[in-house]
């Protein structure tokens, strides 16, 4: 139903200067709410056919000064909410303190990705630039010219297929639904758009298969790569072997965890450091077997401040160079890395995440308890840790099955 506003002479109040006082009326759905607009006129000088001013009326000017100005700030709200595709009640609009702030959604990304750049959170700017990016491709190139409220459980539906076309598994698809769900609770938490909107209420991410596979190596694996002689080959065939084994050897520590290590984190021969993912802090032992590949890089320490030679402190300043230049060497080492697993006969997709996880697997084949896994991984949730370990569990499984026949 259609939405009407007026202002109106309240004539059944006379105030004691014999004035009544004017008052904003909106109608919706059958009802009506008003509201005073703080100032009176005698009735003598209102036109009630027309409601306005009549022309004799000392403070006309005033008067629908007033009233245009209430007029247009109510007009805006309601196509606010119009275009939100709000539901609103004739008293929601007239008394909601804070109305939601029209934004489309290219805006409301192009926004988001450059205040992420500037607080140096370069990681997350990422992620929700390739959002953007998909969803761009998914509307045909064009510009998200639309508000969230456009993005519901069919759209949702729409993109999960469109996706689907392209190729892309579960694992990628849940990737970038997700990414979409974070945006749009930002895009509420902005006032962007109102929290009954969100359409992860109905579609939910949950139905799709996000299990990954094995990507634990064998110990034996583990050794065989540590130890092959990569001496003869390329700088960058080495600084993977090495990146790897360090890994391997410190907890799991992370690619970028390693890149951001420098000469303080190394105490009374421990490795000492906070998580760049979750700001945890680490403290582990270092063995032998790492001790001497940190002395390997000692040269290059001297220089650029940094155990091993990703990141330079004269070259890579800003955030932004050091997700660059971590990114870059990290796909090197991985490519490295896979070539390595095949030249040895390694069936499995060897990278530097694999060391991570053969980190914890290897320990739990060995007896260690998950909750000192976890702490040595650095997760903060140990059910985190239990996602490493789900294959291992299947294995103990399958063996003994095997005691059945």
């Amino acid at each position: 139903m259609k939405t009407s506003i007026s202002v109106v002479c309240y004539k059944w109040k006379v105030l004691a200067n014999g004035e009544s006082p004017l008052m904003l009326r909106v109608a919706k759905d059958g009802r009506r709410t008003i509201k005073s607009l703080g100032i009176a006129v005698n009735p003598n000088h209102w036109d009630f056919d027309r409601n306005e001013p009549k022309s004799n009326c000392p403070n006309k000017e005033l008067i629908n000064k007033i009233i245009l100005k209430t007029r247009l700030e109510l007009q805006e709200k309601l196509l606010e909410k119009k275009a939100n595709r709000e539901e609103f009640t004739a008293n929601s609009l007239v008394n909601e303190e804070e109305s939601i702030k029209a934004q489309t959604v290219e805006e409301f990304y192009l926004h988001l990705i450059a205040e992420l750049k500037e607080k140096g959170q370069v990681g997350t700017s990422y992620a929700y630039l390739s959002s953007y990016r998909m969803l761009k491709n998914f509307n045909r190139g064009r510009r998200l010219n639309f508000t969230f409220s456009h993005i519901d459980a069919n759209y949702c539906r729409r993109f999960e297929e469109w996706l689907r076309t392209k190729g892309d598994k579960d694992t990628t698809i849940s990737y970038q639904l997700r990414t979409l769900r974070a945006a749009f609770n930002r895009a509420i938490e902005a006032r962007v758009v109102s929290r009954d909107k969100s359409p992860f209420v109905e579609y939910k991410l949950s139905h799709l298969n996000t299990k990954t596979m094995k990507r634990a190596l064998s110990k034996s694996d583990i050794l065989r790569i540590i130890h092959c002689d990569c001496s003869s080959g390329k700088p960058t065939r080495r600084l993977a072997q090495d990146l790897f084994a360090f890994s391997y050897l410190c907890g799991g520590i992370s690619f970028v965890d390693i890149a951001n290590l420098t000469p303080r984190n190394i105490v009374d021969n421990r490795l000492v450091y906070q998580r760049q993912k979750t700001h945890g802090g680490i403290n582990l032992p270092l063995s032998p077997e790492a001790q001497k590949l940190i002395a390997k890089y000692a040269d290059y320490q001297q220089g650029a401040d940094y155990l091993f030679p990703i990141l330079h402190c004269k070259r890579h300043i800003t955030p932004m160079q050091k997700t660059n230049r971590v990114r870059k060497v990290c796909h090197q080492v991985n490519q490295e890395l896979r070539a390595l697993g095949k030249e040895l006969g390694i069936s499995a997709d060897v990278t530097t995440y694999v060391a991570r996880h053969s980190f914890a697997t290897v320990l739990k084949k060995s007896g260690v308890n998950i909750g000192i896994i976890s702490q040595a991984l650095g997760h903060q949730d140990i059910k985190t840790t239990q996602i490493y370990l789900d294959s291992f569990d299947n294995e103990q499984i399958d063996d003994a099955m095997k005691l059945l026949a």
